[in-house]
């Protein structure tokens, strides 16, 4: 087995802001595990919306939207610097105490998740995540809970497996909340992201029939990886394209991670007694809501992020079963991380991006095409 280094090549979050604020940095003393720890060796890491509004400060307060503010707002655990990096896959290469030696060389993916709960306790009110609250994935190394790696046996490469972590379990906790059931009508906006894509597939493993909103020229994509129909979002009357695709049938559910100017018309398109969840808004994140269109079709709203300690588990069963698959449209080597979180943000792809450590692209990352 390798030695381990003492110093990593690591991209390190030194305020909020711009790209400026990223630094690629090849002296970052390498992290040893404390009790109870594994070390992971880091062979892919995927890219998410939220590591863009971390840095941008992006997420306002309860009193003024515009404010500059980390996740979980008031109540931030950030310090800087920071690596960040959820969807974090790798080989266990050294253990804590109470660790046992037989993990190493295990191949591992993270549960991202700091749940600050005791096990059987699914309560999210106060969970965190690693790459905001502790060191992430975007480095050649990493420090996890033992119990946060999770096997996972499946012939499929790190890079794709790289692909689930945050955008299927934010998926999974989405329709777990709104009680999505076997034959009904769910509706997607940002359907070509991770996490759109990923409600896509997990509605169909519910037995739940998936209508996407998207761009032009994503159709196809869409509808290969499950979609019923797709809806162009720019269409001059959403409610009634809606209404066409699916033969006047009711959506019982609306799965929005855009928001902004599609709110209202969203909430128009629910049946009476439907269900409105939402874990992001790219759209927009302040919107007009007509109390009355809410009280009289008797509507729910949930708020959701990331997930449970089950459902993570219920993913890597999905996983191993081969009922999801993975949307992996490209990688980017560590040191490229720039363009790739630039690429991120253009959102002209489909599925997800994966970073991949410099000394592992050979292996992991020259099979797949790099921008």
């Amino acid at each position: 087995m390798t030695a381990i280094p003492q110093k990593m090549k690591a991209v390190q979050l030194v305020g909020h802001g711009g790209l400026d604020q990223l630094i690629y940095k090849d002296d970052v003393p390498t992290p040893k595990p404390s009790p109870g720890e594994v070390l992971i060796e880091v062979t892919a890491c995927g890219m998410n919306n939220t590591d863009v509004w971390v840095r941008e400060g992006a997420y306002g307060s309860d009193t003024d939207p515009d404010s500059v503010s980390t996740w979980r707002r008031g109540r931030s655990t950030l310090t800087f610097p920071r690596i960040q990096g959820t969807d974090t896959v790798g080989r266990i290469v050294a253990v804590g105490e109470d660790v046992p030696i037989s993990r190493i060389g295990e191949r591992v993916m993270v549960d991202f998740s700091i749940y600050n709960r005791p096990e059987g306790d699914d309560s999210l009110a106060d969970i965190d995540y690693i790459g905001h609250g502790r060191d992430g994935g975007y480095a050649e190394y990493t420090v996890v809970p033992s119990d946060h790696a999770y096997v996972v046996n499946s012939d499929i490469s790190d890079a794709e497996l790289a692909t689930f972590c945050c955008a299927y379990l934010t998926a999974e906790q989405m329709l777990d909340r709104a009680r999505l059931a076997q034959g009904e009508r769910v509706l997607v906006t940002g359907a070509s992201g991770g996490v759109g894509s990923a409600i896509i597939q997990l509605a169909r493993v519910r037995g739940a029939i998936p209508y996407a909103v998207s761009s032009a020229g994503k159709e196809e994509a869409l509808l290969a990886i499950g979609a019923e129909a797709v809806v162009l979002r720019d269409v001059p009357d959403l409610v009634s394209e809606v209404a066409r695709v699916t033969a006047g049938k009711p959506i019982d559910m609306v799965a929005d991670l855009v928001a902004g100017a599609l709110f209202n018309d969203l909430l128009r398109i629910l049946r009476p007694e439907g269900r409105y969840s939402t874990a992001g808004a790219i759209g927009g994140p302040v919107v007009n809501l007509d109390l009355r269109t809410m009280y009289l079709k008797q509507l729910e709203l949930h708020g959701s992020s990331q997930g449970t300690r089950t459902a993570f588990q219920r993913l890597v069963r999905y996983i191993e079963q081969g009922q999801i698959r993975p949307l992996l449209d490209r990688t980017f080597k560590l040191s490229d991380f720039h363009h790739a979180q630039q690429t991120f943000m253009s959102k002209t792809y489909i599925g997800k991006l994966v970073v991949v450590p410099d000394r592992h692209w050979a292996s992991t990352g020259a099979s797949y095409a790099a921008s």
